[in-house]
């Protein structure tokens, strides 16, 4: 039984923002003090560590489900089926459709519910639920697709992630400059000579690293407003997925019964680019081995971080040739990865 990803969609919104739009903002610390260095200084170290120079929002009338649908649209157009095919619609998000302007995200219907609708897809057989697992919620999407198939539950299933970050994030807070909106879709199936799921990988920890992300108060104590922001510890983010997803990677691999030396990309997660280098390299000191030249494609520089959309974002554009120097040919075995709330890990190994 091959399990293969046989269509892809992604949707890039149309709001770029430049680093620059940071530069008249009133960043503050948690504790509401102001910073010593001016903003510019801040936005410097800021594109050195993440290397974000820019991101996209979604225009102010799309929620996340909108961006879904065309994302969805996109991969059921790829993978040449119907709709009215699927078995399942699993939405990987984490705040629900946010309207601009508010930061009360809405969750009913289930934004899977909301994607099968504007599909216009009349099989009840085909069932649409919302999954929450932090960034990580596209790959485990996968995962569960995966054995929803190979137990013989479904045949064909519509994996979505998608997001608007813009509209939770606090803009007296840094690392509101992190954050961005996007969609990214995939169809998988049972079909012979299309790619093949060889193994997968997933784990929570949810003792102290439970509240390493978190819902929070904005650093603007004047505001004196009951909403709430996402919020995070970026350090102890940083030195848990270093310490914990090189070895998700290899368990993952390891069970797989690939070689290191065939892996040709890994897609892993567009949160933070020398985090992200710095778990790759990790990953293949496992292994004795020096991490190989453009292993990693990285679109964060000018997509930012998407959370769910990240992965079969960046996916979507290597596959069909949107970024310079990456492709993805018959047969290469590549590696999904990814890192956050939770704290969730989880890989999947994959020959295309």
């Amino acid at each position: 039984m091959s399990i293969a990803i046989t269509g892809t969609g992604s949707y890039i919104p149309e709001v770029l923002v430049p680093n620059e739009a940071y530069e008249s903002k009133h960043f503050l610390n948690s504790d509401g003090s102001s910073f010593p260095q001016s903003n510019t200084v801040i936005i410097e170290k800021f594109k050195a560590i993440t290397g974000i120079r820019e991101r996209r929002y979604a225009k102010n009338e799309f929620n996340a489900s909108d961006l879904a649908y065309l994302a969805s649209k996109n991969a059921l157009e790829d993978a040449g089926i119907s709709g009215e095919d699927l078995d399942y619609i699993i939405f990987a998000h984490n705040f629900g459709d946010v309207p601009f302007g508010s930061s009360h995200g809405n969750t009913l219907p289930s934004l899977a519910t909301r994607v099968k609708n504007d599909l216009q897809i009349k099989n009840p057989k085909c069932v649409a639920y919302d999954l929450l697992f932090g960034c990580p919620g596209w790959v485990e999407g996968m995962i569960q697709a995966y054995a929803f198939i190979k137990s013989g539950m479904a045949k064909r299933c519509l994996v979505i992630g998608a997001e608007t970050l813009s509209r939770v994030v606090d803009p007296h807070d840094r690392d509101s400059m992190i954050y961005s909106d996007g969609a990214g879709a995939c169809i998988i199936e049972e079909k012979e000579g299309q790619g093949e799921i060889l193994a997968h990988n997933s784990a929570t920890y949810a003792n102290e690293e439970a509240y390493y992300l978190f819902h929070g108060a904005s650093y603007h104590q004047e505001i004196g407003d009951d909403l709430k922001y996402i919020k995070m510890y970026g350090r102890k983010i940083c030195e848990f997925a270093i310490t914990y997803v090189p070895g998700a990677m290899k368990e993952c691999l390891d069970k797989s019964g690939v070689s290191i030396d065939e892996v040709k990309k890994i897609f892993i997660h567009q949160a933070n680019e020398k985090m992200d280098e710095a778990i790759v390299k990790r990953f293949y000191q496992l292994y004795d081995r020096e991490m190989p030249e453009r292993v990693m494609p990285m679109n964060i520089h000018v997509l930012g971080n998407s959370s769910v959309a990240t992965v079969p974002t960046l996916y979507d554009m290597v596959r069909k040739g949107k970024m310079e120097n990456h492709q993805v040919s018959k047969g290469d075995v590549v590696i999904f990865a990814s890192v956050g709330a939770g704290m969730n890990i989880n890989a999947v190994v994959y020959r295309y």
